[in-house]
């Protein structure tokens, strides 16, 4: 829709100046809001959407059917899209944009204000649609979301790419693993975060009574229990584990991700 003013793209071999209409035909796109109809049917939607493309009325229905089935809608296909959960909302969604049978599919925070359990049935089906040889381009600001689905991201901040890899390539640019440490009682958090501190030689990140340092020596946890036992200090939790991707969106930013800040907060795509 806007000319580039420099430089050129291609989305699955086609320009998308010059052969906009073929990359349209390629692409389906679900974004970070729900885009259907409230006051049409959940079948009528759908039905809607393959006229629009070009279907005839016939098989538009029939492929709406078959869309309602494949995302667990069909008891609700003839029920008015004001009436559905916000997990139905976005099923109903993501279903739309598959009616052109697209090979790209661009999902824009797809889970945003969805339920545990919405979101991992949402996951679950993005997970289909992948291993069915669709590509997918997710953009999302819950890194947890990236770890699980993503087979590689790009970091954003600011607009520009400041990391792109795998997840266990990003996660080692920052450390291997993270120690995790919370005293029993927690006015020990001083001296134990002095001795986490003293032990891996760097400065420990603490919230609320959890004290957690990056572990790149796994010879770093025995030291630091034998320290904390010679102190007499207590502890409820000690667990050494891989690095997230928070941790690591934080040492490339310097800033936590939020939800809903818009374009200044940081991206994983």
């Amino acid at each position: 829709l806007l000319e580039p003013d420099a430089g050129r793209a291609t989305v699955g071999g086609f320009d998308v100046v010059r052969d906009a209409h073929r990359v349209r035909q390629l692409i389906g796109l679900t974004g970070q809001y729900a885009s259907v109809d409230e006051t049409l049917t959940g079948h009528e939607n759908l039905t809607m959407i393959g006229q629009l493309l070009g279907l005839p009325r016939r098989p538009a229905k029939d492929r709406a059917r078959e869309l309602l089935a494949r995302f667990h809608l069909e008891a609700a296909a003839a029920r008015a899209v004001k009436t559905y959960s916000g997990g139905m909302r976005r099923r109903l969604d993501l279903a739309a944009s598959l009616i052109g049978a697209p090979s790209i599919l661009y999902l824009d925070e797809p889970t945003t204000g969805l339920d545990p359990r919405s979101r991992n049935q949402l996951w679950d089906m993005i997970r289909e649609l992948v291993s069915g040889g669709v590509t997918v381009l997710l953009t999302t600001q819950y890194l947890d979301e990236a770890d699980q689905l993503a087979d590689r991201i790009a970091v954003i901040d600011g607009g520009r790419v400041v990391a792109e890899g795998t997840p266990d390539d990003l996660k080692s640019r920052v450390s291997d693993h993270a120690l995790a440490l919370r005293p029993a009682d927690p006015a020990d958090i001083s001296r134990a975060t002095e001795i986490i501190e003293a032990a891996a030689q760097v400065t420990a990140e603490i919230e609320n009574t959890t004290v957690t340092v990056p572990a790149k020596d796994r010879a770093l946890l025995p030291a630091i229990t034998k320290a904390l036992d010679e102190a007499g200090i207590e502890i409820d939790e000690l667990t050494l584990r891989s690095a997230t991707l928070d941790e690591v969106f934080l040492a490339l930013t310097g800033q936590p991700t939020q939800p809903g800040e818009g374009d200044g907060a940081g991206r994983a795509d």
